[in-house]
């Protein structure tokens, strides 16, 4: 593991950049993770998919699956490629701060 200055602090991450303690996430971290999901610009788009994954981990401690964030944010599989070129498991819910998924989001 390594540290890297998200949002203004020091937060431990993995190989693939995601942060470790998902209690360290803010909106400023959000920003950062973005930038190196190639999102430099966080639209209201883009929260309402990064809050709605951070609502559902941190309500079932899991991620969402694909079908389940795409009907409840309204997005198309192709719009959240779109917003999140990485896609929904690495990019997004990086983003938001959850720990990597296991399987599909």
């Amino acid at each position: 593991m390594e540290t890297k200055p998200l949002g203004g602090k020091q937060i431990e991450v993995d190989e693939d950049g995601f942060i470790q303690d998902p209690g360290a996430w803010d909106e400023a971290v959000a920003k950062d993770l973005a930038v190196t999901e190639g999102v430099n610009d966080m639209s209201e788009n883009h929260w309402k998919v990064v809050n709605y994954l951070r609502n559902y981990y941190l309500e079932f401690q899991m991620a969402p699956m694909i079908r389940k964030l795409c009907k409840e944010t309204g997005f198309k599989l192709k719009e959240i490629y779109d917003m999140f070129p990485s896609g929904p498991a690495k990019g997004a819910c990086k983003v938001a701060g959850l720990p990597k998924p296991t399987g599909c989001v």
